[in-house]
């Protein structure tokens, strides 16, 4: 059976009882991870896709609950009532908004170097470009809350000062839009002849612009904002004005079948300083006519690590390395693992390990996905030494001691969870023991600190002969 088919059966009937994807694993199949798996290309047997909906059939209402398990109808579990961004997220609501845990992510941020480290390993990259007229061009496969791309455009700066710059970011979280946002103005202060675009379409479309079915295209919609004044204030206030058409406009859905983010219509939203409009005339997008052809593209953790090789492959490392410009070059970045972090992680759950897939792995299947396609590309995995860089958690000497305050475990327990991808189901379930902390403190004690590996590879395409 299609895995999609049978994820769609089981997160209706979640959401209509309200259950817990795990608790529905453990009471049809005894599995508490059956859901997991099928996201990430899991197959199951027909014996258990028969169980799944038996279940589904006889507790269509929503099975037995036992005491002290939440409200009871009459023996019957009745789904609570949740606030209001929690239901929207749960149900794909017109307010839905898209992150595994907002909390998780922003601690890891301010508490992680992980975003410095990685702007540092994509400016390298600058050395190798060529640039061709009218514009040095760079794509963002996910700007987040724009600290790797802003540090980036200071690179960029520095390196080609006086050269006009055509940016793309793709981000479908409406919050990490507008941080990446607020980190714009003194960037299109210092270079002036900057072209921006953010848009929230999918990997296959964002790089040129255009969505790949008529419904959504006919839905597009394209925003021209031309920032008018010369100070990094004016075009914040500018900027800060742009907050309600993001509301209106930037919204998304959770997919039924896979949970991963749906776009409700495409958004292109073109942002340049007006003073320098006739400049970047050759540079500035069309609707229905832009065009790839990047420099540069940008993929820090484009994907969920325990997706399958095949899904990565296919659906994100071979779409960007097609919208690269000859002598462009794509930096892809990935947790490695192997790192205290995963220690912690395998102290609670041993045996736990979802960095499966490295870049060897991945370079070769992209290759194998691009076909005749990829005949120009070079698939660049290099020597540990290059690919790998380490990042750590911020700590003062004094806070690792025999003595570890709390906050630092429980940012240093966050920073771990969040790098391995833990699903909240399973969260809750280790938390209730408080081994968590103890396996979090021995980890730091034994290491003097928390840090964490990612691994980078790199794909280009050969310059022409001209």
């Amino acid at each position: 059976m299609d895995n999609d088919s049978l994820l769609g059966e089981i997160s209706g009937y979640c959401r209509r009882v309200g259950m817990a994807e795990s608790t529905f694993g453990r009471l049809a199949v005894n599995d508490g991870k059956l859901v997991s798996r099928l996201r990430v290309g899991g197959r199951v047997t027909t014996e258990t896709v028969q169980r799944v909906r038996g279940f589904i059939e006889r507790h269509h209402q929503g099975p037995i609950g036992r005491r002290g398990r939440g409200p009871l109808n009459n023996g019957i579990a009745t789904r609570p009532a949740l606030p209001p961004a929690v239901a929207a997220e749960a149900g794909g609501a017109r307010n839905f908004r898209f992150y595994d845990n907002r909390q998780k992510y922003l601690l890891f941020v301010t508490t992680c170097g992980e975003k410095q480290m990685v702007a540092q390993r994509v400016a390298m990259e600058l050395a190798n470009l060529h640039p061709r007229p009218p514009a040095l061009r760079v794509f963002d496969a996910g700007i987040g809350d724009g600290t790797v791309l802003s540090r980036v455009m200071r690179a960029m700066h520095y390196r080609f000062p006086t050269m006009p710059f055509y940016i793309v970011g793709k981000e479908i979280s409406l919050e990490d839009v507008r941080l990446a946002l607020e980190k714009m103005p003194d960037r299109l202060f210092e270079h002036p002849a900057t072209m921006l675009i953010i848009t929230n379409m999918y990997y296959s479309e964002a790089p040129w612009l255009a969505p790949n079915s008529v419904t959504a295209a006919t839905s597009l919609v394209w925003q021209e904002v031309g920032l008018t004044g010369t100070t990094a204030h004016d075009f914040e206030r500018q900027i800060g004005e742009l907050h309600p058409f993001l509301a209106e406009h930037w919204r998304a859905r959770s997919s039924a079948a896979t949970g991963n983010p749906l776009y409700e219509k495409p958004v292109v939203l073109v942002l340049y300083r007006e003073d320098h409009k006739f400049l970047l005339d050759q540079v500035r997008p069309r609707r229905g006519a832009a065009r790839a052809d990047y420099d540069l593209v940008i993929a820090s953790q484009p994907y969920r690590a325990r997706a399958s090789v095949e899904f990565k492959a296919k659906k994100i490392v071979a779409p960007l390395a097609r919208s690269l410009g000859p002598g462009g070059r794509l930096i892809a970045i990935h947790s490695h693992g192997n790192d205290p972090g995963l220690e912690i992680i395998q102290k609670v759950w041993p045996g736990e390990n979802p960095f499966t897939t490295d870049r060897h792995q991945l370079l070769r299947t992209a290759k194998a996905e691009l076909g005749g396609a990829g005949r120009d590309l070079n698939f660049s995995a290099y020597a540990d030494a290059r690919s790998l860089f380490r990042y750590d958690m911020h700590t003062l000497p004094s806070e690792i001691s025999e003595t570890i305050g709390t906050s630092t475990l429980f940012a240093a327990w966050n920073a771990a969870i969040y790098v391995a991808q833990i699903e909240d189901q399973r969260l809750s379930e280790a938390i209730s023991s408080g081994a968590y902390l103890q396996a979090t403190k021995e980890v730091l004690q034994q290491h003097g600190g928390l840090w964490f590996w990612d691994e980078s590879y790199v794909i280009s395409r050969k310059r022409d002969s001209a």
